[in-house]
């Protein structure tokens, strides 16, 4: 049913939009930065409403040429998943392995399938950000969040893609949280650890 109704929306949005139905080849790098998008609001909607379970439909899957035609030098403003989810892996994760990276990666799409969490990856990453206390520390640590390292950034992106369009595997076992191993936060005593991966440990209730 989910994928039935992406596939809908997709249909829609390139009647709508000439620009989506073109040869991708032929694209500006805005549209496809546009286009990836506008793929990957598709995708979230699909996870919020069908699970983490969910996949897109061939024609919604985000490109490789997508996903690095989106906030290219890592500089740009966090409004959309590509850039949220980009941003929140390479932050938590820059320095670690591809392994650390895509774990940290599923735990934000776990959140965005699961009750209780916001319903996009933007409202995910920044969950707690107006009270003063992140679920994710560097959204309020008083420093900037533009990218530093473009090369990881481009590693980082691959796997935001990969994570977007369900190509994963979930080495964390479903978890919604997360710590490095060289700390011990208060509330790790209260969930069940599900996996440690790379420098990281995680949990689910």
């Amino acid at each position: 049913m989910y994928q039935s109704l992406v596939a809908f929306c997709l249909a829609v949005l390139m009647l709508a939009d000439p620009v989506m139905a073109a040869d991708s080849a032929s694209l500006t790098r805005e549209e496809k930065s546009a286009l990836a998008q506008e793929k990957a609001e598709l995708i979230e909607q699909s996870i919020v409403e069908g699970g983490s379970d969910s996949r897109p439909e061939p024609d919604v899957a985000i490109t490789r040429p997508g996903i690095l035609a989106v906030d290219p030098l890592g500089a740009a403003p966090l409004d959309d998943a590509i850039t949220c989810l980009s941003r929140a892996v390479y932050w938590e994760a820059k320095g670690e392995g591809t392994d650390d990276m895509a774990a940290v990666a599923n735990v934000v799409m776990n959140r965005l399938a699961a009750p209780g969490f916001p319903d996009s990856i933007c409202g995910v990453v920044k969950q707690g950000g107006e009270q003063g206390y992140c679920q994710f520390s560097w959204w309020c640590d008083g420093r900037g969040d533009d990218v530093n390292e473009p090369q990881r950034y481009a590693i980082v992106k691959e796997v935001a893609r990969k994570a977007l369009n369900g190509q994963l595997p979930d080495g964390t076992d479903g978890a919604l949280f997360f710590h490095q191993r060289t700390i011990s936060p208060y509330w790790a005593a209260e969930f069940t650890e599900t996996a440690r991966v790379g420098d990281f440990i995680f949990y689910k209730p």
